[in-house]
């Protein structure tokens, strides 16, 4: 359901608490007096049958006797009472309610009767199990926190009560103001998606903070936090990152925590920055939100203190960060202004006596080198110089907290001497820290941040991700196991599985006795080479467990030992194991290949997860595998093989020639294509998969399948991230023009320059409802990058060139229900039908997708799309507080 009807928790005008008390201590009273203090400038309604008035408000004996409905409900009533409580409130026509009261689980019904009584009236429930509501901006305390936060412009979303309170009380330390606090509880309707959708477009919030201990609908999850990390920044701490926390936080929630690097693959690709710890988040919000992503952490340091140089250069390499080296140009403009001592190196040792000048010198020239992204600013107490003169010096440079338009973060060592300095460079809005530790920490900060905003707006290459994959295939090879009662491959089906999406398999001849194998062998080796025989048991399917391979085999005679050999192994360790045959294969011999694996596994709570690294025997001891969830793109596979060690080594090194990128991403795209395209998939091991320059092969490959979802249709619903919609291509031909009408990707950003190019001022008008003469290229990139769970964009190319000749939009909201539409041929193809018909195809996506309303703002003098409305059926209308606008609206569904 998402955001309906949260506004009323946002933006109350009126709030009951159900279970006021004047018990001392009772929470009940707590929240009574809490709204009461914070000033809340509403309706105020308590409501308990056994009192006459609470905290000097009339006291109402039960819901049905409320005045009127109230914008928000606290609930704090005895677990069995609430879902009556919440069926009363639904009917008096309250809209929004925090349950505080515990104990409403799955187990005893009260959860589920609970949503029950709320369904039929879209109530929205916060809880239960919840601290409550804070909304500083509205005064609004509706919890039982023992202390009112100050307003600011930090939302916080908490799935615990004591974290929540935890980090108000150290706010208040820290001086920092929030715009929200919502403690989420046990999430049984409201959950962390539907209010990340609700704060993104919240004016007041600046930052988004989450704790975060499960996840429990993983989709919506992903929609809601890649569209509210364009927006602003959104940092989270998850915890259960060890399997016994995971554990207790599964028993805390009641639901399934995943692995906790899938969870970090997750929030990395919606573009969220992880800490680690709960201080932390107040940091590294401050951080990003005071600067933009930089493109590298490429970092130059200016100190009065060699030392804190160098301490300072230790910590940022921890944290990925780097040196940036100097031009010959910053080299001369330092050696002019500072002592002939200095360091001549970056850290710049301006030396322990230096004075304000000095230091205004030596940070504005390492500001303008075109290699440094960032700035860090040392001081060190001495008797030689002023740390508060040093520190207005810096502060002079900044402006918005940075020089050159790049970031500055300063560290003023020291306590008493520093103290000054740290409160004057804050106080000009640059960030200062106490250590060198928190200033090299918050440099990773910006720079993890950053590499995921870039993740969200990178462009892969055209056409490096259409995989073409033979489905009908290998489901047939599926279905072949399932009826036999398997659900493990063996390799021969494994391989003919991953060959029929292209990627690379050796020759193999199945044979059923040694004596079959000896005569595969001779034919395999008159073309030169050496022989694998290798294990074919559906009962087996890690062969190297049992003896089961044998290499390097030169003739057929030992070709035809090595299988009588393997089957006396796999007699004597498992003769309960029948013995299909013998995979008989050339041997791949590659001097300087690299041996990788490509995998598939199932989160519990992410669901289809692809794993890269390196390969073979011993993959699990080596431990170099990295985790990224499907569908994948270029630019997206090779993040998950550069996050590897081995993926270093496929760079190439000394006299190593890389190896095949191109060949590794198609199978990484494969592997993503396999997926989308048969949600039967179990699991998948291909290793070891040899790398070199020449390409890739598949040695060996494990498939395992769930017999009972053969059928289920593609695209896979167990994805957390919707994958491009297939099957919407369609030709047209519109007065002799061609054209191909299909959904837009991310590689068409580079049609729309052209595109608008040919747009004149009064279509761009039309369309955007105001004249607008640049594009930006974060807009266009937004354009093209959809999340197609919730926006669709229909792109016309031109049949002969593929040049882009009109687009047509569908931006849904959260809930999937309405949908805003948007339309624009280019202005020397119009009046040929291909606005008509680009509409067409959004309104047949829209209707199949189970859109109910399809709306649009038109101006008023824009009479060809408001005839082309009237023609589809669209309802019109004057737009109620915007003369010139109409509005137009399709029902659908």
């Amino acid at each position: 359901m998402t955001i309906r009807n949260l506004e009323y928790a946002a933006r109350p005008q009126s709030v009951a608490v159900i279970g006021a008390s004047r018990r001392e201590g009772s929470v009940g009273n707590i929240v009574m007096r809490n709204i009461i203090e914070g000033g809340f400038a509403g309706d105020i309604l308590p409501v308990n049958p056994k009192y006459g008035e609470v905290w000097g408000r009339p006291c109402h004996r039960s819901v049905a006797a409320l005045p009127g409905p109230a914008d928000l409900a606290v609930i704090a009533t005895p677990p069995d009472t609430v879902p009556g409580v919440v069926a009363a409130l639904g009917e008096k026509g309250t809209r929004a309610a925090v349950v505080i009261t515990a104990g409403l689980t799955r187990e005893n019904g009260l959860r589920q009767a609970m949503l029950d009584a709320a369904k039929p009236h879209m109530l929205r429930l916060i809880g239960p199990n919840t601290v409550g509501l804070i909304v500083p901006p509205a005064r609004l305390n509706a919890s039982f926190a023992h202390m009112a936060p100050a307003e600011g412009g930090l939302a916080l979303l908490s799935q615990s009560g004591a974290i929540a309170t935890s980090l108000v009380d150290w706010a208040a330390e820290e001086n920092v103001g929030f715009s929200h606090i919502v403690s989420l509880g046990d999430m049984a309707d409201v959950d962390v998606g539907d209010y990340l959708d609700m704060l993104a477009g919240d004016a007041r919030t600046r930052a988004i903070l989450m704790y975060l201990e499960s996840i429990p609908n993983p989709a919506k999850f992903m929609s809601a936090a890649r569209a509210a990390a364009r927006i602003k920044p959104v940092i989270a701490i998850k915890s259960g990152r060890h399997e016994q926390s995971a554990r207790a936080a599964a028993t805390h929630t009641g639901a399934l925590s995943g692995a906790d690097r899938v969870v970090d693959a997750a929030l990395m690709r919606a573009g969220i920055l992880r800490v680690k710890e709960l201080a932390e988040l107040f940091h590294a919000a401050e951080i990003l939100a005071r600067f933009r992503p930089v493109e590298h952490a490429r970092v130059g340091i200016v100190t009065n203190g060699g030392g804190a140089g160098v301490l300072t250069l230790d910590r940022l390499i921890d944290r990925a960060g780097a040196l940036a080296e100097l031009s010959e140009t910053t080299m001369a403009t330092l050696d002019a202004a500072l002592p002939a001592n200095w360091s001549r190196a970056n850290p710049v040792d301006i030396i322990g006596d230096a004075p304000a000048e000095r230091y205004a010198h030596a940070v504005a020239a390492v500001a303008a080198d075109p290699g440094v992204d960032a700035l860090l600013v040392l001081n060190c107490p001495t008797g030689l110089a002023s740390p508060i003169e040093a520190a207005e010096a810096v502060a002079g440079l900044a402006s918005k907290g940075t020089i050159s338009g790049k970031p500055v973060l300063t560290c003023w060592l020291g306590a008493a001497t520093a103290r000054g300095g740290r409160h004057l460079l804050q106080n000009a809005g640059v960030a200062s820290f106490e250590t060198p530790d928190d200033a090299a920490t918050a440099v990773g900060y910006l720079y993890n941040w950053s590499q995921r905003q870039r993740a969200l707006t990178r462009v892969p290459s055209s056409g490096t991700a259409d995989v073409a994959g033979d489905r009908e295939r290998v489901l047939a090879i599926f279905r072949k196991a399932a009826a036999e009662g398997r659900r493990v491959l063996t390799e021969p089906e494994a391989k003919a599985a991953v060959e029929a999406y292209g990627i690379a398999v050796p020759k193999t001849v199945v044979a059923e006795t040694p004596e079959a194998v000896e005569e595969a062998a001779a034919t395999l080796l008159a073309t030169g080479g050496r022989l694998v025989v290798k294990l074919v048991s559906k009962a087996i399917s890690h062969k190297s467990d049992v003896g089961g391979v044998v290499l390097g085999l030169e003739t057929a005679a030992a070709a035809r030992e090595a299988a009588e050999a393997i089957g006396a192994r796999v007699a004597k360790a498992r003769p309960d194991a029948d013995i299909q045959g013998f995979a008989v294969q050339p041997m791949v011999e590659r001097r300087h290949a690299h041996e990788v694996i490509v995998g598939l596994s199932r989160d519990p709570i992410f669901g289809p997860v692809i794993l890269f690294g390196a390969g073979g025997t011993a993959v699990e001891v080596v431990a170099d595998t990295a985790v990224a969830l499907p569908p994948l793109d270029d630019v997206l596979a090779g993040d998950v093989i550069d996050r590897t060690r081995i993926g270093r080594l496929l760079a190439g090194y000394r006299d190593r020639a890389p190896a095949d990128r191109a060949a590794l991403l198609r199978t990484l795209n494969a592997v993503s294509r396999m997926i989308v395209d048969l949600p039967c998939l179990a699991s998948m091991d291909i290793n070891p998969l040899i790398a070199d320059a020449n390409g890739v092969v598949a040695l060996d490959a494990r498939i395992e399948i769930a017999p009972d979802e053969i059928d289920r249709p593609a695209p896979n619903p167990d994805l957390a991230i919707r994958p491009y919609p297939e099957g919407w291509d369609q030709a047209v031909e519109l007065d002799g023009h061609r054209y191909l009408l299909r959904p837009v990707k991310p590689a068409d950003v580079a049609l729309y320059p052209p595109f608008v190019d040919k747009l004149s001022a009064h279509d761009i008008r039309l369309r955007f409802l105001a004249p607008r003469k640049h594009f930006p290229d974060q807009m266009l990139l937004r354009l093209t990058q959809l999340d197609y769970a919730r926006d669709m964009a229909f792109v016309a190319l031109e049949a002969d060139g593929g040049a882009l000749a009109g687009i047509a939009r569908l931006s849904c909201a959260p809930d999937g229900l309405t949908a805003e539409y948007g339309l624009i041929v280019r202005t020397d193809l119009q009046g040929h039908g291909l606005g008509w018909a680009l509409l067409a195809r959004l309104i047949d996506y829209a209707r199949a997708t189970g859109i109910g309303t399809i709306e649009g703002m038109i101006l008023s003098e824009n009479v060809k799309m408001l005839a082309m409305c009237r023609e589809f059926g669209f309802k019109l209308s004057r737009h109620p507080n915007e003369p010139g606008l109409s509005l137009a609206r399709l029902t659908l569904n």
